[in-house]
């Protein structure tokens, strides 16, 4: 069985050697890129990266560049790194498409534990599970929505959440139930990661936006009307 290969940028190569190393241990393949530029050659010319580790500040092309001509091909998950902890850099983040975001200096058993979350999530869809409800469909093995006969585009982190949603219609979630899930790691941040990606969700959903309940205090509940 082939291993799973992660592209980790960075123009620091005391920082690749570091999370190499320990992406190794756990019996990845890792490419490595020093620069936005090179990380986008090596992006394109291997088409069986399953998961990317991304540097914000670096020569040539920063990070937010190359996230955004990721994006522009792929869903494939992609974890930011950044010396910056400003909380708007976060935000920025996740709204240009980001599934995880992390501040140097960080514990790259951290970092690993969130490489296996994300790639456990993204291998274990099943492949013919469907789910149905109030004129939305999601396809699992196809990773797409589909509302009222129009697919709608959602990054890996917005199907994750709408996805946990859909299979608990009628539960009211609390922001942390859904950290835990949705993330799958011990999250030590505020609610607000949870609410940004809430209403992104809901503005592509249009109408059926309305089937994620606010409940005050608490979370969310996903309730067909």
């Amino acid at each position: 069985m082939e291993k799973v290969k992660i592209l980790v940028v960075d123009d620091e190569a005391r920082m690749r050697k570091l999370v190499k190393d320990f992406l190794i241990k756990k019996d990845y393949e890792v490419i490595e890129a020093a620069d936005g530029q090179e990380a986008l050659d090596v992006f394109f010319d291997q088409n069986d990266i399953s998961l990317v580790i991304l540097d914000v500040m670096m020569p040539k092309m920063d990070g937010w560049e190359v996230l955004k001509e990721i994006r522009a091909y792929s869903k494939i998950p992609v974890i930011m790194l950044t010396a910056k902890g400003d909380e708007r850099d976060e935000l920025k983040g996740f709204d240009s498409g980001a599934d995880e975001y992390i501040s140097k200096p960080f514990s790259p058993k951290i970092l690993v534990a969130r490489v296996d979350a994300l790639l456990r999530r993204s291998n274990l869809i099943s492949e013919e599970e469907k789910i149905e409800t109030g004129g939305i469909i999601m396809d699992k093995a196809a990773h797409t929505v589909t509302i009222e006969g129009k697919q709608i585009e959602l990054s890996f982190k917005e199907f994750e959440l709408l996805t946990y949603f859909m299979e608990n219609q009628g539960i009211a979630l609390s922001r942390e139930k859904i950290l835990n899930h949705v993330w799958n790691y011990d999250y030590f941040g505020d609610a607000r990661t949870i609410d940004t990606h809430v209403k992104k969700l809901r503005s592509k959903m249009g109408d059926k936006g309305d089937y994620i309940k606010t409940i005050w205090g608490m979370g969310y509940k996903f309730e067909v009307s």
